[in-house]
């Protein structure tokens, strides 16, 4: 962008002008970028392998960012620069997001990618509380007091284009400040000089060690303890107060590793379309989620719901084995279906009338240690609705509480023993232009004080068979602590 440029839009009323420059990115990953120019808090990385299988065309590096919105409860504090500079006690906490991105009038830059910066992080599921009232406060514990909700200011972002092999390096400037324009270019000619020197050197992860056992974890629930809740769901819907409930437990271990070594693993070992890093300083969340929460481009309403859950085989023919075992089981189809309908009908909550259509039936898709049964349903975003909208009526997923779903969260405040936290939340990002993409914070790791926690669940129905519930919280979980061993150079199972 000229200056002239720069300044006809600080004329317009811009108070936010995105800069960049594009190089060639045939020496760099987005992981060796992030090394470079990010690994410290406050900062990000997002990735992603469609269909468990090939890399998406963008990947984006947060810079370390200065301004930081943190909600616990009702109470809202940013900071900018680790300084306090707002508190605010308030009904909606949602509702304050939105009018706090609206601060930032950004153009919409032609040539940049579709993100170049955003409000970046998550919202944890209790966040749903501030939609239905019914539901109250947690009634549970809260262990890791972790934020409900945590969003960075993004204002300096590369994005990596992997099918071009060149990335884009973006400054958020505010041309109110003196100097503007030559400070963002400065900035920018910085960057790209950060990125020519060479990467501080890291162990290898050693992927031939012998596998060995599973790490012992300390549980939410005993087995026995959590069965017997499968079986009160189970009482409940026969009782018609429910058609599924999707419980969970939390599982932690100690861990000592780097946290972005246990992402290099994990982006290894289970590639799915959903991957991230976030430091955000006294704790990281880190995960490979297959599953979009709600994505919202260019006022496309897009879900993707998952439900139905085989092992993967160790053969091409094992695997075709248990696809067909898969859509060949009555239970799981019945709760595909219900979830389908689920989507459709939170979708339509904010879509245009006619507009929602299911785009992709039952479907399979495998990951490193699963597969999953996948539908898509899309939505035309109303009139007058925003992005937010659309993440108001879809958090959480029906994947992640069940249906009737106020009725299966009331459920779900009964049975677990601890406040969900991150874990069945939205991880992702609002960009400036609007657009929005998050996935469901599941496969996902909270990494705080020393203590790696990772969460799992599934979806109990009317035949669900309690041990066989646990089982598959334990095969939804097995792909994190796999990665774990050999973040810490642990020989690591796969059984």
């Amino acid at each position: 962008m000229i200056r002239e440029e720069f300044l006809r839009l600080a004329a317009a009323g811009y108070n936010r002008i995105p800069l960049a420059r594009e190089t060639l990115a045939d020496f760099d990953t987005p992981l060796s970028i992030y090394l470079k120019l990010a690994d410290q808090p406050n900062s990000y990385l997002l990735e992603s392998v469609q269909g468990g299988e090939k890399w998406g065309r963008y990947s984006i590096i947060g810079l370390p960012c200065r301004t930081v919105l943190r909600v616990h409860d009702h109470q809202v504090r940013v900071t900018q620069d680790g300084v306090e500079i707002e508190a605010h006690e308030v009904e909606d906490p949602l509702t304050f997001v939105e009018a706090f991105k609206a601060r930032y009038n950004v153009p919409t830059i032609t040539g940049l990618p579709r993100f170049n910066g955003g409000l970046v992080g998550y919202f944890g599921y209790d966040c749903v509380r501030y939609v239905e009232k019914r539901l109250g406060k947690c009634p549970n514990p809260d262990p890791l007091g972790v934020p409900d909700i945590l969003l960075m200011v993004s204002d300096a972002v590369v994005v990596f284009d992997n099918l071009a092999g060149k990335m884009h390096a973006i400054v958020l400037v505010d041309p109110a400040q003196p100097d503007a324009y030559e400070e963002g270019q400065a900035r920018l000619e910085a960057l790209l000089e950060q990125l020519r020197q060479p990467i501080a050197p890291r162990r290898g992860l050693d992927f031939t060690a012998q596998q060995a056992a599973d790490p012992v974890f300390r549980s939410s629930f005993t087995q026995r303890d959590y069965e017997q809740a499968v079986d009160t769901i189970k009482d409940y819907i026969l009782a018609g107060d429910c058609m599924q409930v999707v419980p969970s437990q939390r599982m932690s271990i100690d861990f000592k590793a780097a946290p972005i070594d246990l992402y290099r693993a994990l982006r290894c070992f289970n590639p799915t379309p959903y991957m991230y890093f976030f430091n955000f300083g006294d704790f990281h969340v880190v995960g490979s989620s297959p599953e979009v929460l709600v994505r919202v481009e260019d006022n496309l309403i897009t879900v993707r719901p998952i439900a139905g859950t085989r092992p993967r085989g160790a053969t091409e023919e094992a695997d075709l084995a248990l696809e067909q075992d898969l859509l060949s089981d009555d239970k799981e189809i019945a709760e595909h279906l219900m979830l389908i309908d689920l989507g459709r009908n939170d979708t339509g909550r904010v879509s245009e009338i006619g507009s929602v259509k299911l785009t992709e039936k039952m479907v399979i898709e495998r990951y490193s240690n699963v597969m999953h049964i996948v539908s898509n349903v899309t939505g035309q975003l109303k009139s007058g609705l925003t992005a937010m909208d659309a993440l108001r009526a879809i958090l959480p997923a029906g994947t992640l509480s069940g249906a009737p779903k106020i009725r299966a969260m009331e459920i779900i405040d009964e049975l677990e023993p601890v406040k969900r936290g991150v874990y069945g939340g939205a991880v992702g990002y609002f960009a400036w232009n609007g657009n929005m993409d998050t996935a469901i914070a599941i496969r996902t790791a909270v990494i705080k004080n020393g203590e790696l926690h990772v969460q799992a669940g599934g979806g109990i129905v009317a035949d669900s068979v309690p041990a066989l519930e646990w089982e598959e919280t334990l095969n939804k979980r097995r792909a994190m602590f796999r990665a774990v061993a050999l973040a810490e150079q642990t020989p690591a199972s796969d059984a």
